[in-house]
């Protein structure tokens, strides 16, 4: 079996909505096949949200009442027949009379997250509904009913397994695609909750890991994972393969074409992960697999914005065993993970990406030396295969910056990482100067 992921931008629209029919008919082997919400939807959910949680009720019925018209106008294009158009609009009104009651009574964090699942409910029961007026074996599957999160929000991989497979079994042996929502599951105390945004990938990784598929697929509007960042570097190329850790590493620093957290499920079972275009189905796209045949030096180079470098400097720190331990100590206490780090004899830099309890570790840190903080940084990753070892390679990465000022540097702790910190001002010269010295 192989699984499939539609993104957003893919389902968009009713002419996307084709395309997928025809990517996922082109044989008659099986498929899961796992949908975001059309392109936008999640976002006005959160808009809604955001306006309830404020009480600004009738701000939140105008944007309610644009959704209703967005739908309406998506069925009568997609839909060629009255009945299964008819279908359509049942189930669609039953997710706005969902919607629209949330203007009825207090808003909490539960009604919060069962509001944003409404995006995938809507768009997987629309395709389904489409694929059957095509006259196609389909049936649609609830994510709520096999994907769920442990005590430590993270997904219970066990339970995921078994409740898939049970209730696959039950499907007749002719249905060939079966459709499910992407993002959407449940938490350990059965609550509506999601994956975060980018979930959809996510749930497709974990639904391939379970069917121990032959194949992960990724569909988006962009053909592959690229060198760089297209919509600041001009000229960039699809990367045809990368390793699984190489992949990992992108989608973390920066590369958004994939959720960061969705490379382990397939890696633990080595299920390659093939990302590709949804409108130019022909192009070969990225093939992510074992390191085997991946090539080595950089394969591309990702951003991420949003950072916060702090140096803490003390000349205690001199011979002195167990300031690091105290230090990370101070971090782990807040929940906030470490990007980066860089050490001297006198001095420690992090990089965190989470602001939320940056005053209280800072007055933690305080008692130990003089504490910097720059706030607005970027984190410029170059991901390759044993890029730690490539002869020269340091020496053109310091003469394509060298106009551009530079935060930090970590060098050696990956073989597939070097990972530079500026001004996020600087960034997009840094992208620009990198992709013209490095390949």
């Amino acid at each position: 079996m192989i699984v499939l992921k539609f993104g957003g931008t893919s389902v968009g629209t009713p002419q996307g909505m084709n395309q997928i029919r025809e990517i996922i008919t082109k044989d008659n082997n099986k498929k899961l096949v796992v949908l975001s919400a059309l392109s936008g939807v999640t976002n006005t959910l959160v808009e809604i949200g955001e306006r309830l949680r404020k009480k600004e009720h009738e701000q939140a019925s105008k944007v309610i009442k644009k959704l209703q018209k967005r739908y309406d106008e998506f069925l009568a294009d997609l839909f060629e027949t009255e009945v299964f158009k008819s279908k359509a609009i049942a189930i669609i009104s039953e997710s706005m009379d969902f919607i629209k009651s949330c203007l009825e009574k207090p808003f909490t964090n539960s009604i919060d997250k069962e509001l944003l699942a409404q995006g995938e409910l809507m768009s997987t029961n629309i395709f389904n509904l489409h694929l059957q007026e095509h006259k196609l074996n389909s049936a649609l599957i609830n994510a709520l009913d096999f994907v769920r999160t442990d005590a430590f929000s993270e997904p219970d991989e066990a339970f995921i397994n078994k409740e898939l497979s049970d209730i696959l079994m039950k499907q007749p042996a002719e249905t060939n695609l079966i459709i499910t929502q992407g993002y959407i599951c449940r938490n350990a105390e059965g609550h509506i909750d999601n994956l975060k945004r980018g979930g959809s990938d996510y749930t497709a990784s974990l639904v391939g890991a379970a069917l121990n598929a032959d194949e992960i697929q990724i569909w988006t509007d962009i053909d592959g994972m690229h060198n760089n960042d297209p919509r600041v570097v001009e000229k960039t190329f699809s990367i045809p393969e990368l390793s699984f850790e190489e992949a990992a590493e992108l989608a973390y620093f920066g590369a958004k074409i994939l959720h960061p957290s969705c490379i382990r499920p397939a890696q633990k079972r080595t299920i390659p992960v093939r990302l590709k275009n949804t409108m130019k189905p022909e192009a070969a796209g990225t093939l992510i697999h074992t390191k085997e045949g991946a090539g080595e030096g950089i394969k591309a180079i990702a951003a991420k914005d949003g950072i916060i470098a702090i140096k803490v400097k003390s000349l205690r720190m001199l011979m002195a065993y167990g300031f690091l331990r105290r230090v990370f100590e101070i971090f782990e206490k807040y929940k906030t993970p470490i990007d980066v780090i860089t050490t001297s004899e006198v001095a420690i830099s992090v990089t965190i990406d989470n602001i939320y309890y940056l005053d209280s570790i800072l007055s933690e840190l305080r008692p130990f030396g003089e504490v910097e903080v720059d706030q607005e940084q970027s984190i410029i990753c170059l991901v390759g295969n044993m890029v730690a070892e490539k002869p020269g390679l340091v020496s053109k990465i310091f003469a394509a910056l060298q106009d551009v000022p530079v935060r930090m540097i970590s060098y050696g702790g990956s073989r597939h990482n070097i990972s530079i910190v500026v001004d996020t001002r600087y960034k997009t010269e840094a992208l620009k100067r990198l992709n013209d010295g490095v390949f």
